[in-house]
């Protein structure tokens, strides 16, 4: 175990669950009014309103597991009791090495999601979870420029020190967005910084967030369900009140 590296950076080919967190509507985009229409899917997804379940799952794995191939893969029952125990650990500072909790029979999370994916969306929790966060108080209260320039500062610094911050991106009141990600790089650009995120919603490629310096503000571009634009990011899972 490389303990100079440790805590170990989120990796986006291994760390993510190989599922997505479905979505429940249907999305177009009118260039007409630069507005992003929506409809119910048919049919209901089975898994979705989920992206903080997910984000918090992926960090306690990464911040309390260790996967080992080298073991013989065992029963979905003691699977399911160690995924129930690693969910059950805090989210927001990872436990020395010798306690990680052993996975046996699989190289990485996103080899085990694809393996036993029943098993983890069963296990890492339900829908309720991405509503009853201790952190959604902070949306509802002005976010304001400065706070925004020092969240893009305290964002990279996290990722200096190879910690892998969750965040919630969000439009308040209108809530067109009530997101969350995981980010794992950031590059500093001419304007400012590009974030390389996981986002549980479409987990096939990493996304980009960008923050514009001049304008102190986070950007992230259109996709399957945001027209694009301008939002708030707030850091959570990183305190006792977030």
């Amino acid at each position: 175990m490389d303990t100079e590296n440790f805590p170990r950076r989120f990796d986006f080919a291994h760390d993510r669950f190989a599922f997505a967190n479905e979505l429940v509507w249907e999305y177009q985009f009118d260039a007409a009014t630069a507005k992003m229409n929506f409809r119910p899917l048919a049919p209901k997804p089975d898994y979705a309103h989920r992206c903080f379940v997910l984000t918090r799952a992926a960090r306690q794995f990464l911040y309390h597991a260790r996967f080992d191939a080298g073991q013989k893969i065992t029963s979905d029952e003691i699977y399911c009791q160690l995924i129930r125990k690693v969910v059950a650990r805090n989210p927001r500072k990872p436990c020395e090495i010798a306690a990680q909790i052993v996975i046996p029979g699989f190289a990485n999370l996103f080899e085990f999601s694809v393996a036993r994916e029943k098993l983890l969306k069963s296990a890492c929790g339900g829908a309720w979870r991405s509503y009853v966060l201790r952190s959604h108080w902070r949306m509802v209260f002005p976010i304001s420029r400065a706070h925004q320039e020092q969240t893009a500062a305290a964002l990279g610094a996290r990722l200096e020190k190879n910690l892998s911050p969750i965040i919630h991106l969000v439009k308040f009141p209108s809530l067109t967005i009530n997101h969350s990600m995981i980010l794992f790089a950031a590059v500093k650009t001419k304007t400012g910084v590009e974030f390389s995120a996981y986002d549980p919603n479409q987990p096939e490629q990493p996304v980009k967030l960008m923050f514009d310096r001049a304008k102190k503000m986070f950007s992230l571009p259109a996709n399957r369900y945001w027209a694009g634009g301008e939002l708030n990011v707030i850091e959570i899972y990183q305190s006792w009140l977030m």
